[in-house]
């Protein structure tokens, strides 16, 4: 008997990444599809080869069908009113990024999943990458010591076409988030403040801001440094950015392909050094049984079964999102704008 009965809300491309994982799960029935586009609904029952009855509203569908969990893979303006209706309805969310479009919707999805004791996490794939994990080994078993500074690069030259073209803060709203997810997870470290300039330079194809720089400071007693861009031609980096992260005792580099190393300081000999030697350490790979996508979900369902918070709980990725909005922010006001403050004002 299935302990999950799952509407999927939105059915676009990225629905298929979400059905083809809970399709693979005995205790997993899909009861139910929702979208605005009937058609489209349709025309993804079919090619799942789906028995199930289709709808426009979700509160409808939650009521009609008695389901208890929903895959929310709507566009980012839907999320608050998807997850809040589900949640007062008694189902549990797992959502596509972003949380919610504006720091007050995060807020209240947060404090509703605790008020109704209700699951909702947030899809952040790059986590379940094996090769990040790896880096965060370098940062918790002290290899590097104590860390003093993280930065990380990311310069795509993306011609997506669409929405994002006519953005106010493309790269920021968009993209930021992943390698700021990144960030917290690899340094085991929560926003503390952000100063953010954004910019749209010559040549870009953008409307809006497609280059960004922040600095932010992290609980750690660390700074984060974040240089982006969805308008650099040539010379692009990895998706998952390229990072450089310096502690007391070397430094970890990961160029966002291969696998992370660290350059450490030699133990013996390096009394009156101008330079001192460095010992090369190579990350030990980490085996996940799934990745990216399916290794998000994959903990998500877990999280259930076992009654515990996914790693990427709303109540966790609200830090991420905040990440965001605060950049956004500095960028708008010019000042460095303080994170809990900015949170409790949302």
């Amino acid at each position: 008997m299935s302990n999950y009965k799952v509407i999927i809300a939105g059915c676009g491309n990225m629905a298929n990444v979400w059905a083809d994982y809970a399709l693979t799960r005995g205790d997993t029935t899909i009861v139910g599809l929702v979208d605005i586009f009937p058609e489209a609904a349709k025309n993804f029952a079919e090619r799942k080869e789906l028995q199930c009855p289709i709808f426009t509203d979700i509160s409808e569908a939650i009521q009609a069908t008695g389901a208890n969990l929903v895959l929310d893979i709507t566009i980012p303006a839907s999320h608050y009113s998807i997850a809040s209706t589900a949640m007062k309805l008694g189902c549990n969310v797992l959502a596509e990024k972003p949380l919610a479009e504006t720091i007050d919707q995060c807020t209240e999805l947060v404090s509703m999943a605790n008020e109704f004791g209700k699951t909702h996490a947030i899809m952040q794939n790059r986590r379940f990458d094996p090769r990040i994990r790896a880096l965060r080994n370098l940062i918790t078993d002290n290899t590097i010591g104590t860390v003093g500074f993280a930065s990380a690069d990311f310069f795509i030259g993306a011609h997506f076409g669409g929405f994002r073209d006519a953005m106010e803060s493309p790269l920021l709203l968009d993209m930021a988030i992943h390698t700021f997810d990144q960030a917290r997870m690899i340094l085991g470290a929560d926003p503390v403040s952000v100063y953010c300039h954004e910019f749209n330079p010559h040549g870009s194809w953008y409307t809006g801001n497609a280059m960004a720089l922040c600095i932010f400071e992290m609980s750690d007693g660390s700074v984060f440094d974040y240089r982006g861009s969805w308008c650099s031609e040539g010379a692009p980096t990895s998706w998952e950015a390229s990072w450089r992260i310096i502690g007391d005792k070397g430094t970890a580099i990961w160029d966002g392909l291969g696998a992370p190393y660290a350059d450490v300081i030699k133990s013996e000999g390096q009394e009156g050094k101008f330079m001192q030697e460095y010992n090369r350490v190579i990350c030990e790979e980490i085996e996940l049984p799934l990745t990216f996508h399916q290794g998000c979900l994959e903990d998500m369902f877990s999280a259930l079964s076992e009654g515990r918070k996914p790693e990427t709980d709303s109540s966790d990725n609200i830090y991420s999102m905040a990440m965001v909005m605060a950049a956004v922010e500095s960028a708008r006001l010019g000042q460095k704008v303080d994170i809990n403050s900015f949170l409790n004002k949302g």
